[in-house]
């Protein structure tokens, strides 16, 4: 597959503070630019978000405790132990070996 040189501006500022955090990522920016379209025609979407220390809201975390709440009960365990949810996920470890 031949390779293809794309260029494009954008300001110094935004491609230092781009670089900086690639850097934390463990990323240069022309690999994290090259994840970024691969997955983006991959998933025909932008399909991800690479953060550093995102801490949820207090009403995202109770939203998404909610949503849980509800699909547990839709799928009937919502009233599981803890011995049989460690148990389910014994199972679930066994059948991927």
């Amino acid at each position: 597959m031949a390779n293809t040189l794309v260029q494009f501006r954008i300001d110094d500022t935004l491609r230092q503070q781009a670089n900086e955090l690639c850097v934390k990522l463990g990323l240069d920016l022309s690999t994290y630019l090259r994840m970024s379209l691969t997955r983006l025609v991959q998933e025909q979407g932008v399909p991800f978000a690479l953060k550093l220390n995102t801490v949820p809201t207090s009403a995202e975390a109770i939203a998404a405790m909610r949503k849980i709440s509800a699909i547990s009960q839709e799928n009937g365990t919502s009233k599981m132990t803890l011995a049989e949810i460690n148990a389910e996920i014994s199972a679930v470890r066994k059948r991927r070996k």
